[in-house]
């Protein structure tokens, strides 16, 4: 979740939505994204919106947030209902951060009690939390599988220590075998989270990493191309010399290994960054949002997406915590997408998947972009012929670029 917010139309103090979000809402699976805030250490790439205080005032602290979490968890069930939309229990829930584990698992268990007590959950619905390897004990993780948590995505990010180090992160490559088989003890699904393209790491380190991470078996994988932005500490770093740049052809040398070692350890790519060992492990909760389904997001600088209707809650935990005991709601900004605009997106996002997007679908200069995306070998020839865009490893690579070539007039 990035820390500056995007412009947008002011959103009504009661958070209301308009009428053309509740069309065909009983259709559209619902999902609920919860924003954890809190690091014990901004890493010097991170450009998410958390903080490393731990008291932040104004009911902001560690200890008050899964009290304020569940305010706007009752005042989000209050506005879909008073918003004409009928209520719909959880597909999928997903928390992240920052940390969401540096809380007392007993605090994200609240959060979770107060979401399933509004909405209830789906038979079978997916519930993940993130997780550093050095913020969980084997206690807090059956705290967790007792509450309704399914799944654990751990930041390993690397296996190799000095890339962890440029990388700030807190803990150490042993400690990650050790909370996989935490999890599992618990019943909890595992995912690896890794970063590639790190100054400094070669790829002999990424392909150890990767090695490393399919050592232990995990039910699924997320690999993604380190960003430096503007901001960061690591941005400031490259910005004097003092570690080297970001190289593209680096990224690409790195993504081709990942796919091919990931696959043979017999997990299937999915989606641009993510392969899983089966289909059913597939992040369910990341695939609502590459197909535009409805979610709330709770907590400062949260995301949301009702029906076509976007809106972003304000950032700093302090403001966020004071709108919410004002009975106000806690969004910064809203637009409302029409129809050209939601088909735009539909595709950038469909794209990105193993599915891909249906060739019907794409406006008639996109149809005939199809014969060019094969040409350059961007397209999978035999999955364009059974109509749809499925895009190959080297499309993958550059999946930003295809999909700005393919978009309707």
């Amino acid at each position: 979740m990035p820390s500056v917010l995007p412009l947008g139309d002011p959103a009504p103090s009661d958070g209301l939505l308009p009428a053309q979000a509740a069309k065909g809402s009983a259709d559209r699976a619902f999902g609920l994204y919860v924003h954890i805030p809190f690091c014990a250490v901004r890493c010097g790439y991170c450009d998410f919106n958390t903080y490393t205080a731990t008291e932040l005032g104004g009911g902001a602290s560690q200890d008050a947030y899964a009290a304020t979490a569940v305010s706007e968890v009752d005042f989000a069930a209050a506005v879909l209902r008073n918003s004409g939309i009928p209520d719909r229990p959880l597909s999928t829930v997903f928390f992240g951060g920052g940390t969401p584990t540096l809380l007392p698992a007993g605090d994200l268990a609240r959060i979770l009690g107060a979401a399933i007590g509004e909405w209830g959950l789906e038979p079978g619905a997916e519930v993940t939390t993130e997780a550093n390897p050095d913020s969980v004990t084997p206690e807090s993780l059956a705290v967790l599988k007792d509450a309704g948590f399914t799944r654990v995505s751990f930041g390993m990010q690397s296996a190799v220590p000095h890339v962890l180090k440029v990388l700030d992160r807190t803990h150490t490559p042993s400690r990650v075998p050790q909370v996989v088989q935490w999890a599992r003890d618990a019943g909890l699904a595992v995912s690896l989270d890794l970063i590639y393209g790190t100054p400094g790491e070669s790829l002999d380190d990424w392909r150890y990493s990767l090695e490393t991470a399919l050592s232990y078996q995990p039910d699924h994988i997320s690999a993604y191309a380190l960003i430096v932005e503007d901001g960061t500490k690591l941005a400031a770093q490259i910005r004097r010399g003092e570690v080297p740049g970001i190289d593209d052809d680096d990224h690409a040398d790195k993504y081709e290994l990942a796919d091919q070692l990931i696959r043979e350890a017999g997990l299937s790519w999915y989606e641009v960054s993510n392969w899983s060992r089966t289909p059913e492990q597939a992040c369910r909760h990341n695939l609502a949002y590459w197909r535009g389904d409805d979610w709330w997001g709770i907590g400062p600088g949260a995301h949301s997406h009702v029906g076509g209707v976007r809106w972003w809650n304000v950032k700093h935990p302090t403001a966020y915590a004071g709108r919410l005991a004002q009975g106000l709601s806690p969004a910064a900004g809203r637009e409302t997408l029409d129809d050209g605009t939601r088909d735009m997106e539909r595709i950038m996002l469909e794209a990105r998947l193993v599915s891909g997007v249906g060739i019907s679908s794409l406006g008639e200069s996109g149809r005939k972009e199809v014969a060019g995306l094969i040409a350059d070998g961007l397209v999978d020839p035999a999955s364009a012929f059974q109509g749809s865009l499925v895009l190959t490893l080297k499309g993958r690579l550059l999946a930003d670029a295809v999909v700005r070539r393919i978009l309707p007039d």
